[in-house]
């Protein structure tokens, strides 16, 4: 079966390569930057395509287990890997964003506080810290259950990105909207499967 093949060729593929093939975007896009291939506005590209490289391995991160669960597709191995990117990527967005678009320490608190879209961006980082502190086998050990509940914030991170993403757009953009649509579905996957568990 297609779906037995894939399988085997994913327990052959190490883990170490999805980090090196994933971060290629992040390496190619500073490339264009320094030689002048993200346009006229270098920094706000730069920023723009980190943060969106961020959302699509939050969503393909969300993807892995109803793959599993509904096609048979196990991919579990990898998601450790990819949630870690992600908040590699965010954090890549964050200090572009600091360190070379805006600069200033009391623009940046008040941009914050003042500016919608930088005030949810902003609280996504944080709900990603204790996800990507805890993404270790010794945390798994010691929080036990509370560490799967403390990795749910995982869904309210993937939705504030998406709207996030969707404050950042001028006008109106059907991109962003794909990627908030593509979220609740995964998460509408994930309550209907809960709730079949429940009632059996």
């Amino acid at each position: 079966m297609v779906v037995d093949r894939i399988n085997v060729a994913a327990r052959r593929v190490p883990v170490w390569s999805v980090w090196l093939i994933l971060l290629v975007p992040a390496v190619w896009t500073f490339w264009l930057g320094l030689t002048g291939g993200l346009g006229a506005e270098p920094i706000k590209a730069l920023e723009r395509e980190l943060g969106e490289v961020a959302l699509q391995l939050l969503v393909l991160g969300l993807c892995i287990t109803p793959l599993r669960r509904f096609l048979g597709i196990n991919l579990i191995r990898f998601r450790r890997a990819v949630g870690l990117l992600a908040f590699t990527y965010v954090g890549l967005h964050l200090l572009v964003w600091l360190v070379l678009d805006v600069q200033i320490l009391a623009q940046i608190w008040a941009d914050i506080v003042k500016r919608p879209y930088v005030t949810v961006g902003f609280t996504a980082f944080l709900l990603m810290v204790p996800l990507a502190a805890t993404s270790n086998d010794w945390s798994l050990r010691r929080l036990g259950r509370r560490w799967r509940r403390l990795h749910k914030l995982t869904y309210g991170v993937a939705v504030l990105g998406a709207v996030h993403f969707i404050w950042l757009s001028k006008g109106f953009q059907i991109e962003p909207l794909i990627y908030l649509a593509a979220i609740l579905g995964l998460l509408a996957l994930r309550w209907r499967a809960s709730r079949r568990v429940q009632r059996a």
